[in-house]
């Protein structure tokens, strides 16, 4: 078994108009055995910047420590929000100077960006190779079959509401189909003048 696949999880976020939108799954275990169901792997680092780290669970605590340090000093310096583009590069940069023993995590970031709120998303691999698409990424152990939902149902431009609906139909499908993730899910849509945070139910078998 991957190393990745050792706590499990799921991460996807998805664009919609003038919205993005990022869920992941709750569960945390050890292989086939699971722990707990209130793992947070989606992280506030900003007003319009989620953050997601799918993979294993030290290492999501761990960069997450490390990014929340150098996005303070960036804030503190620059005395501006960082944007997702930017954002992007530094955890890039984080994960690029550890390649050689790297984190096992695969970030997807979605945002806002603070000047023109145009939505973005982006996924990395290990060592910080960055991905940006025009609809959708996704990370953690059942990529494969989000990526065939998010493919089915997605559409260009949806609506919050929509957005919301698309993404937990895509997330709570996939989960089914794989025996390491699931066991409830968080999703956030993120527009303009707010941030909405639902909690989704899902199979606990």
């Amino acid at each position: 078994m991957s190393i990745l696949a050792y706590n499990g999880g799921a991460v996807v976020a998805m664009k919609g108009k003038d919205c993005v939108a990022i869920a992941s799954d709750r569960r945390f275990g050890i292989r086939a055995q699971t722990l707990a169901i209130d793992f947070d792997r989606i992280f506030q680092m900003g007003p319009h910047l989620y953050l997601g780290l799918p993979g294993l669970a030290t290492d999501t605590q761990t960069v997450y420590q490390r990014l929340r340090f150098r996005l303070n000093l960036y804030e503190l310096k620059e005395n501006r929000r960082i944007s997702p583009k930017t954002f992007t590069s530094m955890i890039s940069n984080l994960l690029y100077e550890r390649r050689f023993g790297p984190y096992f995590v695969e970030p997807v970031i979605a945002g806002l960006d603070p000047k023109t709120y145009e939505p973005y998303v982006c996924n990395m691999d290990l060592i910080g190779c960055p991905n940006v698409p025009e609809d959708f990424v996704v990370g953690g152990t059942c990529s494969e079959q989000l990526y065939g939902m998010c493919e089915a149902l997605y559409e260009p431009n949806l609506a919050p509401d929509d957005l919301f609906e698309t993404i937990s139909q895509a997330l709570v499908n996939a989960c089914d189909r794989d025996a390491i993730s699931g066991w409830g899910a968080v999703v956030h849509v993120i527009e303009k003048d707010k941030v909405t945070t639902k909690y989704l139910k899902t199979r606990m078998d």
